[in-house]
């Protein structure tokens, strides 16, 4: 007997040809079971002569038939189209051998392993053998070439089963035994496709028999599908025979195969639609959202740009309150659009190169370069608008500071002129004697003395009035009168002192004699007395300061101010003591004194009063002192923590931003563990918000208490919260890499194991990681990854591949280009040709397709949206609503694709 399978491997070599093995080796020394012998039986010969009818033939027994080999040629002959070789007709036994080898050896030509099964078996009769061959056949010609979303054969076919069935109740499809007991699943795939010819509704899972009898007359009635399988058969048995029923089922695939064509042509449109208008709604969003956010940096930019100067202080605190309201409340929201928008656009551009479409381009205006030039403006302005209201605080502080200060000296100088031009123009009687002429002129030297005194007052004046103009101090026009007037009066009383000191020079001639002891007190008082106004001008005046070193000169100067005291109280006593000769000299000379001292208003009374009033002031200008120290000593606390929570802070930003650094590098795991591990980062790091607001207010309080430098931390508000804005947005710029890296593996249908090793060899070659790997560099991961695409290549197909993932010529490659490239270089897409081909199949292979197709085939919503978009057909062989499909299908795609 000749062992055809040890032929068959000799033949063939043993090489890669063949087919498959059988699912279970047909062992010669076992037996089929009784009943799932007969259930093969009748569905194999119904099977073999549902071909054989074409031939105007049939079996009957199919192990006896079959025993000449030439029913045998016949049906592969059928099933094939091909012609075998020319059989012999002799009746001996090896004419039938010989003939039964032509079959097996035509079956071994199309790449089907044999095994067991041998010629003289099947010339024999061996019915397992018979089986175990027509098995086979049914396998190689009917069900190989079955293929469902990437599986094939018998997991294709039961993909389909599944799929079709899906929406029915009381079918679930897992296999090709038990699944089908109860005729529901057949019933199904009929109504699927034919709902005219099945009411499923009526149908009950416990009459399994009326079910598959239903199913089997309807099938052959209507379907041109034999019946291979008594119900009766199949109810009774526990599990009925796999092979029976799956080329049972294989009959009704095929049966269906064209509205099957359909189905996938309507699906493949489905998906592709789909995406165009999920596509074109992200669009719309982007451009709403980029609209928005660019007019409230529109919006704003002016604002920040006001520089209207106000009249004082507290104005300027409510514009700084405002700001501080914009930074904390109005700007967070918009840093976060802005992130959105961006992530929102790289998602966009991410679906559009996944599903072969154009990259979306923004209208004028909206690019995100454009959003990132406005937001940079906006920063600009808000930095400069930030630095000129403390700027504008300290000018008007200090000209408030001054302008008090103005009026003080001012009211000051206009009291001490009062009724000085009165007393300067008064005529002296006929009847003065010399002693009062003298008396009045050595007063007048006095005046004179008093009038120098107060030259430095009046400058001051001027001074202060001068700067208060330069600075643009807002009532300078009632300064400068005020100032004015002053500088008048005292060129008045200047021109009047002169006038009468000659008067009284011209009669100080007449006069002989005056009181030594008046003059030396008048002399020596005044100065005195305007030191004593000096000193109490100088304990009242205001003082504005910024730092402790600031305070403490100023108490430096006022200890050192005390410190003069013992020596003027001398002074004081001496001057008293000459008040008190007066009287003395006068009774021991026997004068007659008529009155108080010519030379000078200021009596003792008045320098004792001045004396009482300046230690009064002394120990008022110690607690302002201490109270400005105590404040100024405050003020260094708030900057000690700002200081150290700005230092925390600003060290834990700075570790976070190296720590995505590296994660983006060494991720680990499945893209979706690597997305959740990013996500609860990010939600570390917004957890830290809290620290961040605690800054902020410290930073408040800072500015509210007017402090404007911090010696203990290199970090400024400002700096913090650009670092925090970046950092936010640097995870989720991660996060969104990671969701885009998922997107592409979904679409294109990347392995996690092809994802890893695309990673691995970016980062191995990405030297540099800050700078972007070169163009050299580059060379080296894309043949690492698939050394038969790019291994061989010359400069020409390097340069494409750079033209591709480097399309601007930067000479660096984001991980992004590189996968995006790798899978559309090693995966098949759905691309413009695809399309077109599958509305050509709806259209009944029509160059147009019309609405009413479009409606039976489609989703009524993609159905519509295509209708809509589509342009009239024009060509020769138009009709009545006529529409282009591969117009539409080339915009889908744009004309590269083409």
């Amino acid at each position: 007997m000749v062992d055809y399978h040890a032929a068959n491997n000799q033949a063939s070599g043993g090489g890669p040809q063949t087919y498959m093995e059988q699912e279970n080796d047909w062992d010669r020394d076992l037996l089929l079971d009784p009943a799932w012998e007969k259930q093969q039986r009748k569905t194999f010969t119904a099977w073999c002569n549902s071909h054989l009818r074409k031939a105007g033939t049939q079996i009957e027994n199919i192990e006896e038939d079959f025993r000449d080999g030439l029913k045998l040629m016949l049906l592969l002959e059928v099933i094939s189209g091909e012609r075998l070789p020319k059989p012999e007709r002799g009746k001996m036994r090896v004419h039938k051998i010989n003939n039964v080898n032509k079959a097996l050896d035509f079956i071994a030509s199309k790449g089907v392993k044999l095994v067991s099964i041998g010629a003289e078996e099947i010339v024999d009769g061996n019915a397992k053998m018979t089986l175990g061959m027509i098995w086979t056949i049914i396998l190689r010609f009917a069900i190989q070439d079955i293929s469902v979303e990437e599986t094939s054969a018998k997991e294709g076919l039961l993909l389909w089963c599944q799929r079709k069935t899906a929406p029915y109740k009381n079918v679930n499809v897992q296999n090709f035994h038990i699944s089908w007991k109860d005729g529901l699943a057949f019933n199904a795939l009929i109504h699927r496709h034919r709902p005219d010819l099945i009411d499923y509704d009526s149908l009950r899972k416990d009459d399994p028999v009326t079910n598959l009898n239903n199913a089997f007359e309807v099938a052959e009635k209507h379907l041109d599908i034999p019946k291979m399988l008594d119900a009766e058969d199949i109810v009774g048995t526990l599990r009925p025979d796999e092979k029976a029923i799956m080329t049972y089922v294989s009959c009704f695939y095929h049966a269906f195969s064209g509205a099957q064509k359909a189905e996938t042509a309507a699906n493949r449109i489905c998906k592709v639609l789909a995406v165009n208008q999920e596509n074109e709604q992200m669009m719309e969003d982007y451009e709403k959202l980029a609209s928005d956010l660019l007019e409230w940096i529109r919006r704003t930019i002016p604002w920040l740009q006001n520089r209207t100067q106000e009249k004082t202080v507290n104005d300027m605190q409510a514009k700084q309150e405002d700001f501080r309201d914009y930074r904390c409340v109005h700007k967070p929201p918009k840093v976060q659009e802005k992130c959105q928008l961006e992530i929102s656009f790289n998602t966009l551009q991410t679906k559009l190169r996944l599903s072969n479409r154009p990259a979306f381009m923004p209208s004028e205006g909206r690019m995100v370069s454009n959003i990132n030039g406005a937001w940079h403006t906006l920063e600009g302005a808000e930095k400069g608008y930030e630095e000129w209201i403390l700027s504008e605080i300290r000018r008007l502080e200090r000209l408030e500071h001054l302008a008090e200060k103005f009026h003080q000296k001012a009211a000051i100088h206009e009291a001490w002129t009062d009724g000085k031009e009165a007393m300067l123009t008064q005529k002296e009687p006929d009847t003065t004697t010399l002693s009062e002429i003298k008396a009045l002129l050595r007063k007048h030297e006095a005046f004179e003395s008093d009038l120098a005194a107060h030259q430095d007052r009046v400058e001051q004046i001027a001074a202060i009035a001068q700067e208060l103009n330069e600075l643009d101090y807002y009532d300078s026009a009632n300064v400068n009168a005020r100032c004015q007037k002053i500088c008048d009066q005292w060129n008045v009383l200047g021109a009047l002192t002169q006038s009468r000191k000659e008067s009284l020079k011209n009669k100080e001639k007449q006069l002989e004699s005056i009181d030594e002891l008046y003059l030396e007190y008048a002399k020596r008082a005044a100065p005195f007395n305007n030191w004593m106004e000096s000193a109490m001008e100088d304990l009242q005046d205001m003082f504005i300061v910024h730092n402790i070193e600031e305070i403490q000169g100023l108490i430096a100067a006022h200890e050192q101010f005390k410190a003069t005291l013992t020596e003027a109280n001398e002074e004081r006593k001496a001057i008293q003591a000459i008040q008190a000769n007066v009287p003395k000299i006068a009774q021991s000379n026997n004068i007659t004194l008529t009155g108080s001292n010519p030379y000078t208003t200021i009596t003792s009374e008045n320098i004792d009063e001045k004396w009482a009033k300046v230690f009064e002031l002394v120990p008022r200008r110690d607690t302002a002192l201490q109270d400005e120290l105590n404040k100024q000593n405050s003020n260094d606390e708030l900057r000690a923590k700002f200081a150290s929570q700005a230092n925390k802070v600003g060290a834990y930003i700075k570790a976070k931003m190296e720590e995505i650094g590296r994660i983006s590098i060494e991720m680990n795991g499945t893209l979706e563990d690597q997305l959740t591990n990013l996500k609860d980062y990010q939600d570390s790091i917004v957890s830290y918000t809290p620290e961040i607001n605690t800054l902020e207010g410290y930073h408040q309080l800072i500015q509210e208490a007017l402090v404007f430098d911090n010696k203990y931390t290199p970090y400024t508000m400002e700096h913090l919260r650009v670092s925090w804005e970046q950092l936010l947005t640097t995870i989720a710029r991660t996060i969104n890499e990671v969701e885009n890296q998922i997107l592409t593996r979904d679409a294109k249908g990347i392995s996690q194991e092809q994802l890893y090793e695309y990673r691995t060899s970016f980062n191995h070659f990405d030297k540099v990681r800050a700078s972007e790997p070169s163009r050299l560099d580059f060379g080296v991961p894309f043949v690492s990854v698939n050394p038969v695409l790019f291994g061989c290549q010359g400069d020409a197909e390097f340069g494409r591949i750079m033209s591709i993932v480097d399309p601007n010529g930067t000479g660096a490659v984001t991980f992004q280009a590189f996968i995006d490239f790798m899978s559309r270089e090693t995966t098949d897409t759905d691309t413009a040709d695809q399309v077109i081909a599958s509305f050509k199949i709806l259209a009944g292979d029509k160059n147009f397709i019309t609405a009413e197709e479009l409606r039976r085939e489609l989703p009524p919503d993609q159905a519509e949206y295509c209708i809509a978009r589509m342009a009239p057909y024009t060509g020769p062989d138009a009709v009545a609503g006529a529409l282009d499909y591969m117009s539409f299908s080339t915009a889908l795609y744009g004309e590269s694709d083409l």
